[in-house]
């Protein structure tokens, strides 16, 4: 295996094939010239709340991606102040977020503004997008424009790639790290004339060693194989642009007991997980703009997506496929500096086939399943600026979910700004989405208990978000305009709600529906940020999490696993002209109420550390660092013994593996003119 993984690592440094919002004046952004240019470049904030941006927005630049050895997206969250990183489970490797107190799956991922990372892709899709690939990350909170979709409930997150016109022709990273984990991204941008240009990109991602640091016989991290091509098309001319591209994905990963083989599995076998995922994206975007200033454009988005998952957990067996369809058809009109319009139609559609074999002590958890899951909408949106002071823009969503389920998601923003130090925000809105029960909560895997009830089924979850946000710009530091004390509060509540309990009966995973019983989070956040000396940033960050749920036999409780709070400290410091490069990030953990099984009722509260230097030369960076540099973990995450029904490896609060250390190289190879 190891060398496979650097025969692939090699494959990708050499370029050799293996496999904000929609609207579209988003489709102009790039620069088309062809003129001979200096290029110029400059250091911003690699995390920062957006000014402009009428929804209480973050974002992640590329300068940020690049505090961390960030290998993918999940990774890349670490140090940000809105999201929250963690394990689903034990054995899997699958990484969740949270947004607002709530599990990612309420977070609508977008790509470049398509829906993407959705359904039985969800599991691992974070892990699916080089961080090294991205320009940036967005992340809104709140209730999102109408034109993406009504999925997003918290919020949404858009990522920004590598463009075709970029000035970097070339670009290579390669990363180790102490676990054995070895990565490598390549992206080359090339112009094949004044209007076609087209960037590809690829990486590699393996690790060649297990690790077992807390001795409970089960690997603290799986043995992945992860291998992902991209190429991204864009064609220019002055009555049209058209982007295309696709994305395919092979990924394998063991995890559990060493040794573990699902086709011999039996009794006394080591106990284990093996999954192997396949994917497969393609999509195209066409803009046409309809008046010579850009005010009424028309613009069709299409995507299509098939996904394989074919997964073993001990003796049970999951095979999952699905074929997803995606087409977007907007029409922008602005009346004039005031009143601007968007009209469209959205047509999505899952079809899904799942195959279940599962036996537990405590009996058998099967069946089969081939559906189609249609999402059919109509929807408008209204902005009205008034100068700089004053956006509101309105929206609403009429969407058919097949049947006679035909829902209406309103939404709408109010951002104001009565002196240029201060930004008020005002956003809410309906959010609707079908539940997938078993990827949603790929942790149940990892159990040996009994599930019942609505396992099998799609309910519409539906929920309301609503809050506001107020920035206040300070006058300090060697850069004011970018010094800031934010305030955040928003609210989530559910009307509908898939509730996974585990704790109303014994050794079982109980699903239900939440029925209207309250279920709802409160999340309150305060940012800081400043340059306090030339070259040196500072960024803090304080969240506290009020969430709440219905669960059978208890009432109202605090969400299990859900921290209460926490905080981040980031600083960066850069020597004269950024040879040198000095980043520490500090985050502390609050505790959360633990599940009733568990031998705690909260757990503790807990710090991590990350540092990273980086030494930069010509077109050439190269760094070293530290991850978890305190070395904590949690020690007891295997609970009982596999097959039996008090197994459970899904409680996981903590990091699983202690101090890792990495080092890697950055090539940039810029345009000459």
């Amino acid at each position: 295996m190891h060398i496979l993984c650097v025969v692939a690592a090699a494959m990708a440094v050499a370029g050799i094939d293996a496999a904000a919002q929609v609207d579209t004046t988003g489709m102009y952004r790039e620069r088309m010239d062809s003129l001979d240019a200096v290029v110029v470049t400059s250091h911003g904030p690699g995390n920062y709340l957006s000014k402009g941006n009428s929804m209480r927005v973050e974002v992640v630049t590329a300068d940020g991606l690049k505090k961390m050895a960030c290998c993918n997206v999940a990774e890349s969250f670490e140090n940000s102040a809105s999201v929250t990183v963690g394990y689903s489970d034990a054995v899997t490797g699958a990484r969740q977020i949270r947004l607002l107190g709530l599990s990612g799956i309420y977070t609508q991922m977008l790509d470049e503004s398509r829906p993407v990372m959705r359904g039985i892709t969800s599991p691992f899709a974070l892990t699916y997008t080089p961080g090294q690939w991205l320009e940036s990350i967005q992340i809104a909170k709140g209730a999102a424009s109408v034109t993406g979709g009504v999925e997003s409930v918290t919020g949404q997150i858009n990522m920004e790639h590598r463009k075709p016109t970029d000035e970097k022709p070339f670009f290579l990273s390669l990363t180790g790290m102490s676990d054995s984990r070895i990565s490598g991204d390549v992206a080359s941008s090339l112009q094949l004339g004044d209007r076609l240009s087209t960037v590809i990109l690829g990486h590699a991602d393996c690790n060649f060693r297990h690790f077992d640091m807390n001795g409970d016989g089960f690997m603290d991290d799986p043995m992945v194989k992860q291998f992902n091509l991209a190429n991204r098309w864009l064609y220019y001319a002055p009555g049209i642009q058209v982007r295309a591209g696709f994305n395919a994905v092979s990924d394998h990963r063991q995890g559990g007991q060493q040794g573990y083989d699902r086709d011999s599995y039996g009794p006394g076998s080591p106990w284990g997980s093996d999954i192997g995922n396949q994917l497969f994206n393609t999509y195209i975007k066409i803009g046409i703009p309809m008046s010579e200033d850009q005010g009424k454009s028309i613009a069709l988005v299409a995507d299509y997506t098939s996904a394989l998952m074919d997964a073993a957990f001990g003796s049970a067996t999951y095979l999952a496929e699905q074929r997803s369809f995606f087409a977007n058809l907007i029409w922008r009109n602005s009346i004039n500096d005031r009143h601007d319009f968007t009209l469209g139609a959205r047509g999505a559609g899952d079809i899904i086939g799942q195959n279940l074999l599962r036996p537990v002590q405590e009996g058998v958890n099967s069946f089969q399943e081939s559906s189609v899951l249609p999402d059919i909408g109509l929807y408008g949106e209204y902005t009205f600026h008034y100068g700089d002071a004053l956006t509101a823009i309105a929206g609403a969503s009429l969407n058919w979910y097949g049947d006679a389920d035909v829902r209406v998601s309103p939404r709408a923003t109010v951002k104001y700004q009565p002196v240029k130090a201060l930004v008020l925000r005002l956003n809410g809105g309906r959010g609707v989405r079908p539940a997938m029960p078993l990827t949603d909560n790929i942790g149940i895997f990892s159990t040996g208990k009994l599930w019942t009830g609505s396992y099998q089924g799609h309910i519409l979850e539906d929920g309301w978000t609503y809050g506001g946000n107020a920035t206040v710009y300070l006058p300090i530091g060697a850069d004011p305009e970018n010094a800031y004390l934010s305030f955040d509060f928003f609210r989530t509540q559910f009307a509908q709600q898939l509730i996974v309990d585990y704790e109303h009966t014994a050794n079982v995973i109980e699903f239900y529906t939440s029925d209207g019983a309250p279920s709802f989070t409160n999340t309150f956040q305060a940012d800081f940020a400043v340059e306090p000396l030339e070259r040196l940033t500072l960024n803090l960050t304080a969240r506290y999490t009020d969430a709440k749920v219905s669960l059978a036999g208890q009432g109202l409780v605090e969400r299990p696993m859900t921290p209460r709070f926490k905080g981040v400290v980031n600083l960066q410091y850069r020597t004269n002209l950024s040879k040198w490069i000095f980043d520490f990030t500090a985050a502390l953990n609050g505790s959360a109420r633990a599940y009733s099984f568990m031998d705690m009722e909260r757990t503790p509260v807990y710090p991590l550390l990350y540092a990273q230097v980086t030494r930069r030369f010509k077109g050439i960076d190269v760094y070293i660092g530290g991850e978890n540099l305190t070395g904590f973990r949690q020690k007891t995450v295997i609970l009982g013994v596999p097959e039996t029904a008090g197994f459970d490896a899904s409680a996981v609060w903590g990091p699983l593996m202690g101090l890792r250390v990495n080092a890697g190289l950055r090539v940039t190879v810029w345009k000459t003119y």
